[in-house]
């Protein structure tokens, strides 16, 4: 599908957003029932597989299409992939929604800072500016040593958003070759049968309202990754990713309405700092690839 519908792509994207928060809620219901972050884990890969599988059988290409020699790069997206997604379940039980979900944004600043240092990629001197104040941002937010905010929780969502970072590494190298379906394929091969040990572990009985929690986690958790992928295909990357920062109205939003936690001061003056350096460091990169494009293109004019 050519990307040439903005307004269905960003709607998808918005929607994508929704579908994360109430699947965030549910995973924080869950957590206060004492559900363990690897059964939440396992039952939203759990159900995102038969969607993955729907959508590859629907594709022009079909099954052929999963065909991989990347698996070794499959295997380290995974490991990584499900470590940073049981880091930020982990963050959405330990702190406020709205705290973690703040938090969550600084994984395009920490991308851009593995790029520059380890794919050696030129990252300028407004992009750094970007980085630098993005990072005081997280100071105001976490404010070390004098924060209401529970240090262990702001060290686990700070670690789970350096980690999914490294993760948008390796989707950049596989996406070079795979396409996002195949990537998202495989990293559910790989960690449903991990999961699948350690839910039967650390598993247990349930009553009726915590089974709703777990299948609402696999349930939105499938809805917004299918939302996601869709509005890839909408529209280009640099008209929706700027959608994702509405992840954090709906954190707000559920955080008062289900848990009654309303976001302190800190809040409200360091995620318009964090959220500002992220647009600033993705309208960068859109410039830097639209410089590219037409450079290509006048080279085989």
């Amino acid at each position: 599908m050519a990307q040439n519908q903005p307004l269905s792509g960003i709607v998808t994207r918005l929607a994508a957003m929704l579908s994360l928060g109430v699947m965030f809620t549910f995973v924080k219901l869950a957590g206060e029932q004492g559900v363990h972050v690897t059964e939440s884990l396992f039952y939203r890969q759990l159900t995102a597989m038969p969607l993955i599988c729907f959508l590859i059988w629907r594709s022009a290409a079909g099954w052929p299409a999963i065909q991989s020699d990347k698996h070794k790069l499959h295997i380290l997206r995974s490991v990584l992939g499900i470590f940073a997604m049981g880091l930020n379940f982990w963050a959405m039980t330990l702190l406020p929604l709205a705290d973690a979900t703040t938090i969550s944004f600084t994984v395009p600043i920490f991308a851009t800072v593995f790029a520059a240092l380890i794919l050696r990629e030129r990252v300028g001197i407004q992009r750094w500016s970007a980085i630098l104040l993005g990072f005081i941002g997280v100071l105001i937010v976490v404010q070390p040593g004098g924060s209401l905010i529970p240090a262990f929780g702001a060290a686990i969502a700070l670690i789970g958003a350096l980690v999914t970072a490294s993760v948008t590494l390796v989707i950049r190298m596989l996406g070079r070759t795979e396409t996002s379906i195949v990537t998202i394929f495989w990293f559910s091969v790989y960690t449903l049968p991990a999961l699948a040990v350690c839910a039967y572990f650390y598993g247990g009985g349930h009553d009726a309202k915590t089974w709703g929690y777990l299948f609402g986690i696999g349930i939105f958790g499938a809805l917004g990754q299918l939302a996601i992928t869709q509005s890839l295909r909408l529209a280009p990357v640099s008209t929706i990713v700027p959608m994702d920062y509405t992840a954090l109205i709906w954190a707000t939003f559920f955080g008062i309405a289900v848990f009654g936690q309303y976001p302190g001061l800190s809040i409200w003056i360091g995620a318009p700092i964090i959220i500002g350096s992220g647009l600033f460091i993705a309208w960068r990169e859109h410039l830097k690839a639209s410089k590219q494009m037409v450079a290509k293109a006048a080279q085989s004019a």
